[in-house]
């Protein structure tokens, strides 16, 4: 693999949590193009015929394997659309580690848009942590992830989606149908200062008998940001789902909270919950009473209710 940088190396340790070559599979992809990549035994990662991107072939009964496809963007003006599409074999369990970090400090936007589609085979687990980050002084660090998951009966899908902070500008579209018996698991945070604007759209179809989505998004804008999340469950059959938003606001930041149940089965089971507001007085005096500053207290109650 090409030697990184000291700033793609920063990126790639929040993004991915690596700081080394990992021994297992992996494709790391930085400023357009793959500088490194390997398979392993169960797990087959090969370039994309057709267009940009990947195609990961995980065999079936695979268990606990875990891979990495991170992707760092150091060049400003980059824009780029990355396309990584996952077979999951039966009986599989392995964990996905991506991620999307950008370092800018020219004048130009830089521009990452992922389309992740997941195919899950019947009877497998799958573990998909995605965090995306921004930072230098320069123009705009955008991130715009797609993720398309398809689920087989008897599967299940852990989502974990995390926007840490710097990211100027996202729109996130997150969709999922669900088969019998499968259950998805989506869980969102995410963090906006300055002017920054963060849109989420999550839609999950449950088609199958005692199919399951849990969604729960958790969202802290300060400053003059702007976030809005809307989750759409679709009960196709005797299911369960459940939406939950909660949000802080501080300064004159703004939250929209938008969930929406379609109940087409007379045993679907759908139920939403929103809550935002401010940090409540009652935690900062707490905290504060303990030897913390105001601005101390706070960033712990954001780092504590983000986690």
């Amino acid at each position: 693999m090409k030697t990184l940088e000291q700033i793609e190396q920063e990126l790639l340790r929040t993004v991915a949590n690596l700081s080394e070559v990992p021994t297992g599979a992996y494709n790391f992809r930085v400023n357009g193009e793959s500088i490194g990549r390997q398979s392993s035994d169960n797990i087959n990662i090969i370039p994309q015929k057709s267009r940009s991107g990947i195609e990961i072939y995980v065999s079936p009964n695979t268990q606990d394997e875990v891979f990495h496809i991170p992707v760092i963007i150091s060049q400003s003006g980059l824009a780029e659309v990355v396309y990584n599409d996952f077979y999951i074999g039966d009986g599989a369990d392995v964990t996905i580690v991506a991620g999307c970090g950008i370092y800018n400090c020219g004048t130009k936007d830089s521009i990452h848009d992922g389309v992740h589609t997941f195919h899950v085979g019947k009877n497998a687990k799958v573990r998909y942590i995605e965090k995306h980050y921004g930072a230098g002084p320069g123009a705009g660090k955008i991130l715009n992830p797609t993720s398309k998951f398809y689920l087989e009966k008897d599967s299940y899908v852990e989502v974990i989606m995390e926007q840490l902070r710097g990211v100027d500008s996202t729109n996130r579209l997150t969709t999922a149908e669900v088969a019998e018996n499968a259950k998805i698991s989506i869980q969102e945070r995410i963090l906006t200062q300055g002017k920054q604007i963060a849109n989420s759209e999550i839609v999950a179809t449950l088609s199958g008998k005692n199919s399951t989505a849990d969604i729960i998004s958790r969202a802290v804008a300060t400053d003059e940001s702007t976030q809005k999340f809307t989750s759409h469950i679709i009960g196709a059959a005797p299911c369960r789902g459940h939406s939950e938003c909660d949000a802080i606001l501080q300064d004159k930041a703004k939250v929209y909270a938008i969930p929406s149940l379609d109940a087409q089965n007379i045993d679907a089971q759908l139920i939403h919950e929103a809550a935002i507001g401010k940090i409540a007085s009652e935690q900062l005096n707490k905290l504060m009473t303990l030897g913390l500053t105001r601005n101390q207290a706070e960033s712990q109650i954001i780092n504590g209710f983000l986690k």
